[in-house]
């Protein structure tokens, strides 16, 4: 049996190191989008369909309304979420997901179910 030289060992671990270190660009831009906090539950919450503002806050625990807003603006400049305002009285303002948005259903579906499978829970203070 032919053993590989040294030399084509390093060789062969450098060019694996070398493709292992590019990371995709589609997964680099996903993750800058649903890494960034609050988007990710925002959009599965969306997935439901159209929600106005208010339920959204009371659907995300720990959200204020300034950063909900803030996202609901950045989601919706990547035209993932559509804003719409109900003529009033009262004015009311719902988001939904666009096409778009939408197409990424399966895609958060699939994450919830690896984290249910794979992540421990967040362990919960005891009473004393």
């Amino acid at each position: 049996m032919n053993r590989p030289t040294h030399r084509a060992r390093d060789s062969a671990a450098r060019h694996d190191a070398e493709t292992r270190t590019q990371v995709d660009e589609g997964i680099t831009r996903v993750f800058q989008l649903l890494g960034k906090r609050w988007n990710g539950p925002i959009m599965s919450v969306l997935i439901t369909g159209p929600t106005y503002f208010a339920d959204l806050r009371r659907a995300i625990p720990g959200i204020s309304e300034r950063m909900l807003s803030n996202r609901l603006t950045e989601l919706a400049a990547t035209e993932l979420v559509v804003r719409e305002v109900d003529k009033g009285p009262p004015l009311r303002v719902s988001y939904q997901l666009t096409e778009a948005g939408t197409a990424l259903e399966p895609a958060l579906k699939e994450l919830a179910q690896w984290a249910k499978t794979h992540l421990p829970e967040p362990s919960r203070p005891t009473g004393c």
